[in-house]
């Protein structure tokens, strides 16, 4: 497994930067250095450091709280980069590891069976897919032991108080990732029940208790965050991406993903971005799950299982069903629970993310099945499974060079231009278009502060969810001029704007690195502004004057 996610991270490995979603990488990156605060005392889940003065909500966003806290050492060492790179092929590998060992120890499937299963759980398409830039999505590794929790709570009282603990964690890590394990368990085991008759009563009282004692663990030590999230500062209500949008197409759940051995550019038509080929399971794994369902038949577990992915497939077609990239007016499931609290956030795509591990146990469960109760079958069905499996195998994400961090970051000069903890403003500022100035802070690991930024706030209508906020004129400005690429003509309105943004932002300086698209206009443009800028290292740099 550790060789296989290093072979998927190869690129960025080497220090290469996603080619399909390097916008989420500088986000990610921007929070796992954020994270290294937390070593020196600072644990507020609302911080200024980005979209200064304002502020974010870090729960409101993909923050990667827990993963970055967990791996602030090795960001500390060497950088937010190495950290994203790390945590990329660690989440796939420590995603397939935990679900082998649950089939292998947990449902007690042969060692090859489970080690097919957890193959496949770890690096499906749409584990591969998310890599490029989700790690709050792949970082589902502690999954297989919240399920081994919830198929043990009938067992020992403290399996409802580790769950509770797991709960806790996961939530830490990823909450959609949270929300879709809580939705496929309690599906499954609703399925399981069904078709597993008599359900012996005395461990219904057992599994009660458990799941109370499991809640009042999680209810008690989540209490807080979940009310900074939804009730604290610079939160917002509704979801901020449309459910229309990222539906699953139906023609995608037999493609094979443009990220697998087998996969052409043709299907990436099929999904909303290259972050989410979560349906591409392809028609060889569909025909092999089919035909070991019937096989297996009088299993319950395979049964709920399929019948379970088949319900979380028909959630990801989203509010209307997409044929072949048309969207039809046929209703779909997920209209039903389209604007619900919460599920609004998810994004109904990732329901069929939500089916990985249920097909990987039912691959898992016909392989066992082949190996241990049929010698004619003993080898032709692993043979069967494997070349089902072969052309969704994964290829190394596409990556590219990425411009440097300006020596005057990584260097330290601009801690002669700016307090710890001031604000410096990137020309132009970064948004939702071009977060890449990001990077710039997430060198410092976070020393400075940055207005602006690609995150999610309440700057929609009535305080709803928003991609960023909307700029200052200064900032309209800048972006003018790089759109335009020539010096505007100044008026003294632009002037009295830019001391009141100065104000506003807290603002220390100002600096355009080397490169930048339209830097010549830029330049002249702050000169006319704030006076010749200075040459520091591989910057220019500009004092701001209020």
């Amino acid at each position: 497994m550790v060789l296989a996610a290093a072979f998927v991270t190869k690129g960025l490995l080497a220090g290469r930067g996603l080619a399909l979603n390097p916008d989420d990488q500088a986000l990610d990156e921007w929070f796992l250095a954020y994270a290294t605060r937390a070593y020196r005392g600072d644990l507020s889940l609302v911080t200024t450091a980005l979209n200064s003065p304002d502020g974010i909500n870090l729960l409101g966003n993909a923050s990667l709280v827990g993963l970055g806290v967990l791996l602030a050492p090795l960001t500390l060492a060497f950088g937010a980069p190495v950290t994203f790179a790390v945590a990329t092929g660690l989440n796939l590998a420590a995603n397939g590891i935990g679900w082998y060992l649950l089939f292998a120890r947990g449902a007690r499937l042969h060692r090859l069976a489970a080690l097919i299963g957890g193959a496949f759980c770890g690096f499906a398409p749409g584990m591969v897919s998310q890599s490029n830039g989700h790690l709050h999505m792949t970082a589902a590794w502690l999954v297989p032991p919240i399920a081994w929790c919830v198929f043990n709570l009938a067992g020992k009282a403290r399996h409802g108080l580790l769950l509770g603990l797991l709960v806790v964690g996961q939530f830490f890590l990823g909450e959609e990732v949270l929300l879709l394990a809580a939705v496929t368990l309690t599906l499954f085991c609703l399925g399981y029940a069904a078709t597993a008759r008599p359900i012996p009563r005395h461990a219904l009282p057992a599994l009660a208790r458990g799941l109370a004692l499991a809640g009042a663990v999680a209810g008690a030590l989540l209490a807080y965050p979940i009310w900074m999230q939804f009730r604290g500062p610079q939160s917002a209500h509704g979801g901020v991406f449309q459910p229309e949008f990222y539906s699953a197409d139906l023609k995608s759940f037999a493609a094979i993903s443009p990220l697998s051995l087998a996969g052409g550019d043709g299907a990436a038509r099929l999904a909303s971005g290259p972050a989410e080929y979560t349906a591409f399971f392809g028609a060889p794994v569909l025909i092999v799950v089919l035909g070991a369902t019937l096989w297996l038949w009088r299993r319950p577990a395979v049964v709920a299982c399929t019948v379970v992915s088949l319900v979380l497939c028909a959630l990801a077609l989203g509010p209307r069903i997409v044929v072949g990239h048309e969207r039809t007016e046929q209703w779909a499931p997920y209209s039903l629970l389209s604007g619900l609290p919460v599920v609004e956030w998810a994004l109904p795509t990732r329901f069929a993310l939500a089916a990985v591990p249920l097909l990987g146990f039912v691959l898992a469960s016909v392989v066992h099945a082949a190996l241990t109760q049929t010698e004619t079958l003993k080898l032709l069905v692993p043979v069967a499974v494997t070349a089902a499996l072969v052309p969704l195998a994964p290829m190394p994400l596409p990556t590219v060079e990425r411009a440097p961090v300006p020596r005057f970051f990584t260097e330290g000069y601009w801690r002669g231009f700016a307090p710890q903890d001031g604000t410096i403003v990137p020309v132009p500022l970064p948004d939702w278009r071009d977060p890449q100035a990001m990077r710039w802070a997430a060198a410092t690991n976070v020393a400075f502060a940055t207005p602006q930024g690609w995150f999610i706030g309440p700057y929609g209508d009535g305080g709803r969810s928003a991609v960023g906020v909307f700029p200052r004129p200064t900032s309209q400005l800048l972006h003018r001029t790089v759109a335009n690429d020539n010096a505007p003509v100044l008026t003294d309105r632009d002037r009295v704007d830019l001391r009141r943004d100065i104000a506003y932002w807290h603002a220390s300086c100002f600096v355009l690195a080397d490169g930048q698209k339209g830097a010549g206009a830029l330049k002249s443009t702050l000169d006319a502004l704030l006076g010749p800028g200075e040459r520091v290292a591989d910057v220019w740099v500009w004092r701001a004057r209020g």
